[in-house]
């Protein structure tokens, strides 16, 4: 009996063992399940939501940016404008500073000579260029050439064209590289892009000095260079450019009134149309459409001379001539209050983008009356040439550039190097003033508002849910926490939730926490048909510029959509404690949230930056557009939000600005710095790196 006893008693504890060792497997295999594939709240596709708001805002505010039609009142605005466009472009002028005129080769040609030069634009920084010089002894009317997006800048032979065209019809003309490109490339003789197709530009702004500045400043000093010399007429002033250089005509001559007469082309059009288009961060005017149009600088050159250059064929539906004829028509009457209605016009051509023959021509004839004061306007057929081989218009050997000749990533780690230098030498920090000023920085000029909640049917133990708000819907997956558990965990990515790891959802949902999966602004479910189509060169560059213009960010975007998130959460379980997980820059976004307001318990970084230094050009795609942030390093950096947040922050993996590992000597350094930072906020807290 004793022995029957024993063998049914041996087998229930085998039974139970096993009931046990299969539940726990079948515990394992559902969260297994739950977190290998997420599914999307969305199942089906949907209209691109993105690109429809953005677009709309963009078409409300059009109409808002009424010209005054009294003097009076155009001399106040035009002063206030000039002003506000110095504020958001950070450009200088440094009349005082000495050119420092350097002249390291010339060619002789029939009717010119073509001097290769190097100039001061910044006190210790030069700008290469080329001086086309007419035969004679002058004095020459003199235009300013700005290059569009070559990467060969001045060299590039359609550009060498318009200095040569000039030249051999009695013009001084200066074709100056544009800050980035030509022979100003990180690698001397390597021809790059200055910001179009990387994000070599777009991280000057975290150093408070946009590209567009940058460019101002330069061609600001190209007329200084032009004004000094003994055989140009310095009253006799033109500019001319195409594309990204058309722009750049255009904000030189309404920023600088030595330029008598200006011919922008293919580049006129309007602000509106950039949204969601594909403008180079060199031509955005940051927070530019909370306050302007492109026909109100346009005005600024009345009564001085312009005329744009338009093509049908173009690709840029920015720069299509029903955009240029907006602006035109918006700007007309102010040069006819101002006596000089004759002084604006256009020509359109039936030509794709570029600076053509036609153009070229054009370009003769309007010079010729507003500058040499002969002719009607009317185009003046071009004179045969033959462009030259780069390496004779060259203002150095290949590689043997002067270091004064400032690139892109030089200029950002020395100028980075200097604020982080003055930042950390900061004894206290107003923590309130700082988080005000973070706020400002980000661009959240107001608190989001979840407006209703929309529920789906759940999918492999996930509820979905979509948030909206007054301008966006906003994804999120909804694991609830574990009976009696009051822990839940926000986890987001920049790359979308589908790369998220399983393995952190297992872990979390197995020590009972709560979670909600959040797709922000661009990413995963939420990414734009629109954005897919022309951030080809770089992710959410589309949207990152679009949203500059708008007076936004992508990362205070961001920070926007998960506070409603909290809010969301909150309201569904009054007593949670809230984290963040977020990797590369979406972390980011949670640390600035956690700064900005008190109810998240801690934030988990996971391969973001601890520093906004620049660092690497070679990687320099590693975060997206999105990381970028306007003067903030002006403002502090990493170390000074973490601060900011009075909470546990843990970083796990961190990495460079360009998503390089960090030495273990370099984190003592990062550690001692967050510490120290958060002393001289007067907050608590600690972070921890892993």
């Amino acid at each position: 009996m004793k022995t029957s006893f024993n063998f049914f008693f041996s087998l229930l504890i085998l039974l139970i063992s096993t009931s046990s060792i299969a539940q726990s497997n079948s515990d394992t295999s559902a969260i297994a399940k739950r977190t290998e594939t997420l599914p999307n709240v969305f199942t089906e596709p949907h209209g691109d939501l993105i690109e429809s708001k953005l677009r709309q805002e963009a078409v409300l505010r059009f109409p808002l940016f009424q010209l005054p039609r009294t003097k009076n009142e155009w001399d106040t605005y035009r002063v206030k404008l000039k002003n506000e466009i110095i504020k958001k472009t950070g450009a200088l002028v440094h009349q005082n500073l000495p050119l420092n005129l350097k002249e390291t080769g010339s060619v002789k040609m029939k009717g010119y000579i073509i001097k290769n030069i190097a100039f001061q634009t910044r006190p210790g920084i030069y700008a290469t260029a080329n001086l086309y010089i007419p035969d004679g002894d002058g004095k020459f009317p003199a235009v300013i050439v700005m290059m569009g997006h070559s990467q060969e800048g001045r060299l590039y032979d359609k550009y060498q064209a318009v200095g040569i065209t000039l030249a051999l019809n009695g013009y001084l003309s200066l074709c100056i590289d544009p800050w980035g490109s030509g022979e100003r490339t990180t690698i001397h003789g390597v021809f790059e892009d200055h910001g179009d197709e990387n994000n070599l530009g777009i991280a000057l702004m975290d150093i408070g000095e946009p590209l567009m500045g940058m460019l101002l400043t330069d061609n600001i000093r190209g007329v200084d260079l032009l004004c000094s010399l003994p055989y140009v007429d310095a009253q006799k002033i033109g500019a001319t450019g195409a594309s990204g250089g058309g722009n750049q005509t255009m904000w030189l001559t309404a920023m600088d009134e030595r330029i008598k007469a200006a011919v922008p082309v293919v580049s006129a059009g309007t602000f509106e149309a950039y949204i969601m288009g594909t403008p180079c961060i060199c031509e955005v005017l940051t927070d530019g459409l909370t306050f302007t149009e492109e026909s109100a600088v346009l005005a600024l050159i009345a009564p001085r001379a312009i005329k744009m250059c338009n093509h049908f064929k173009d690709d840029l539906q920015a720069f299509n001539p029903r955009e240029m004829l907006r602006s035109y028509n918006n700007a007309k009457p102010v040069f006819e209050m101002l006596g000089a209605g004759n002084n604006i016009a256009y020509q359109t051509f039936d030509l794709t983008h570029g600076y053509w023959p036609e153009d070229r021509e054009t370009m003769l004839g309007w010079f010729n009356l507003h500058l040499k004061g002969i002719g009607d306007g009317a185009p003046v057929k071009e004179i045969p040439f033959n462009a030259l081989p780069i390496e004779q218009l060259m203002v150095y050997a290949k590689g043997k550039r002067d270091p004064q000749v400032a690139t892109t990533e030089a200029y950002c780690r020395q100028k980075g190097n200097e604020l982080r230098t003055a930042f950390l030498h900061t004894k206290t920090f107003n923590a309130e003033a700082k988080r005000n000023e973070l706020k400002n920085i980000l661009r959240i000029n107001e608190e989001p508002v979840l407006k209703k909640v929309h529920q789906y049917a759940q999918v492999n133990g996930w509820s979905r849910f979509a948030l909206e708000t007054d301008d966006k819907l906003i994804p999120v997956l909804l694991h609830a926490p574990a009976e009696n558990a009051k822990e839940f965990a926000i986890v987001t990515s920049a790359d979308g939730k589908e790369i998220i790891s399983p393995g952190l959802m297992e872990g979390l949902i197995k020590a009972g926490s709560g979670i909600a999966v959040v797709d922000l602004s661009g990413t995963g479910e939420t990414s734009s048909a629109a954005l897919c189509s022309n951030d080809s060169i770089g992710r959410l560059r589309t949207l990152s510029k679009s949203c500059l213009w708008l007076g936004k960010t992508v990362m205070g975007e961001w920070v926007k959509e998960l506070n409603v998130v909290t809010q969301f959460i909150h309201a569904k379980y009054k007593s949670a404690k809230l984290s963040i997980n977020g990797s590369k820059e979406a972390g980011l976004a949670g640390l600035y949230l956690a700064a900005l307001v008190g109810n998240i318990e801690n934030v988990t970084l996971q391969y973001a930056p601890l520093s906004y230094l620049f660092d690497n050009r070679d990687s320099v795609e590693y975060f997206s557009t999105a990381i970028h942030l306007p003067g903030i390093l002006n403002w502090g950096d990493v170390s000074l939000a973490a601060a900011l947040t009075g909470k546990n922050i843990t970083s796990i993996n961190p990495v460079s600005m360009s998503g390089q590992k960090i030495s273990e000597d370099k984190l003592k350094e990062y550690k001692a710095e967050f510490e120290q930072v958060r002393k001289a906020c007067g907050e608590s807290g600690k972070t921890v790196f892993k």
